[in-house]
């Protein structure tokens, strides 16, 4: 029994060393590259004869295990060494992405074969995307022309969804950055990608992977403002992804303005502070009054834990407007602003339906705190409302409308009797 226990060691130890050394052989890419670059050479220029070559050797070759190589060889060639030099004594081939025709037809071209390689062989997509973020990394190590053919690729795939826009933060790497190299490398690749889709789609890639607000980052910091990135790439012909970038900026910048006015708010902080602050804030990062007053109204009404009550909610919301109507009234002073106040209101009341009977009362209350003015409210009733929930608040307001329109009326004919 004893030297039974005593042999098992000896025994597991022997094959497991026979094992590892089979393993080690079979995990040497010589072969494997030497067979993918002797069928490049036989298809050459012609890519539906290297799609169907791919296709055919998926069945003989081992692409799970050598799907590194295998893309090297596809875009550089050979086998690529750290920093993307190609070491001289590996086996190449001269057809290629990096010896192609530098134009976007034979890049998509080249797309194509990346596309119909990994749908034929779906365990090559995850390899394919670490690949993508390698060659990224290894930009500096390739020539200016081999750049602009990998990102008009790598904009086309972006477009096709074969690899995901998170692949991108390869771009933020110091080194690309600081040498201007990132910046450079994304005119092209965003071009391309814009060609493919649109500026909307390209947004959505983004905005899925976080990367919407990060674009920044391919320059170094002290260039990164949204005044150089503007310029850069609308100088560069994309002033699409300019205005973009614009535009996360300033949605950024309203959130963080609403979050501040509400920390304010929770403080108890005088309102005379809470205004100078918001003021000072419109101007540095060029918010108009229109959009101020729907932060404003946002940041007023969730600063309250609301009744669920209907009866209850509309008593709850006059005290508490009341109470802020000095800080609304502040950012009312034109009539647009009016306007949108009362269409923000209009959608408050629609989208929390526990608010749907509040509607009138509220817009009466801040008439009389002087935030709404009759001409904007008329303005509102007869066309400028929206279509939530118009017949339930138009009825509301009939007879306040009614009673404005008679106090218009007679202070008309006071007037003229007067003159």
């Amino acid at each position: 029994m004893n030297n039974q226990k005593q042999q098992k060691p000896t025994l597991t130890g022997q094959r497991f060393k026979t094992r590892k050394r089979d393993e080690k052989e079979r995990f040497d890419p010589t072969q494997f590259q030497e067979s993918i670059v002797q069928g490049l050479n036989q298809t050459g220029t012609d890519l539906e004869a290297v799609a169907k070559f791919l296709d055919a050797s998926g069945a003989k070759l081992d692409y799970r295990r050598y799907a590194e190589t295998l893309f090297d060889i596809l875009v550089a060639g050979g086998m690529l060494a750290p920093g993307g030099t190609l070491s001289d004594d590996v086996t190449r081939t001269e057809y290629c992405l990096f010896t192609a025709n530098e134009d976007l037809e034979t890049m998509q071209a080249y797309a194509q074969v990346f596309n119909k390689l990994i749908r034929r062989y779906k365990y090559l997509e995850k390899g394919f995307e670490e690949e993508i973020k390698k060659l990224l990394l290894f930009l500096k190590g390739f020539t200016e022309s081999e750049r602009n053919k990998l990102a008009m690729l790598t904009g086309i795939l972006l477009a096709n969804g074969n690899i995901s826009a998170s692949i991108l933060s390869s771009l933020f790497n110091e080194n690309l950055v600081k040498e201007g190299v990132s910046a450079a490398f994304a005119v092209k690749l965003f071009k391309s990608w814009i060609n493919e889709k649109d500026i909307n789609s390209v947004a959505g890639s983004l905005r899925k992977v976080g990367m919407d607000n990060r674009l920044m980052e391919l320059f170094p910091a002290n260039k990164r403002s949204c005044e150089h990135f503007s310029k850069y790439f609308t100088d560069a012909g994309l002033k699409e992804l300019s205005d973009f970038a614009r535009n996360q900026q300033s949605i950024g910048a309203r959130k963080e303005l609403q979050k501040e006015l509400q920390e304010q708010m929770s403080r108890g902080d005088p309102f005379k502070d809470i205004i100078a602050y918001v003021k000072e804030e419109m101007k540095k990062t060029n918010i108009s009054e229109q959009t101020m007053i729907g932060i404003v109204w946002t940041s007023v009404m969730s600063s309250v834990e609301w009744n669920k009550k209907e009866e209850l909610v509309t008593e709850q919301a006059i005290k508490h407007l009341k109470q802020y109507s000095p800080l609304l009234k502040a950012f009312t002073s034109q009539g647009l602003s009016e306007l949108t106040l009362l269409l923000k209101i209009q959608e408050y009341c629609y989208d929390n339906i526990h608010f749907m009977k509040a509607f009138q009362k509220i817009v009466v209350l801040l008439y009389k705190a002087d935030v709404l003015s009759e001409e904007a409210i008329l303005k509102w009733y007869t066309e400028a409302h929206v279509a939530k929930g118009k017949s339930v608040f138009l009825e509301q307001m009939k007879k306040f409308v009614e009673w404005l329109k008679n106090a218009e009326e007679e202070s008309e004919s006071e007037e003229e009797e007067g003159d």
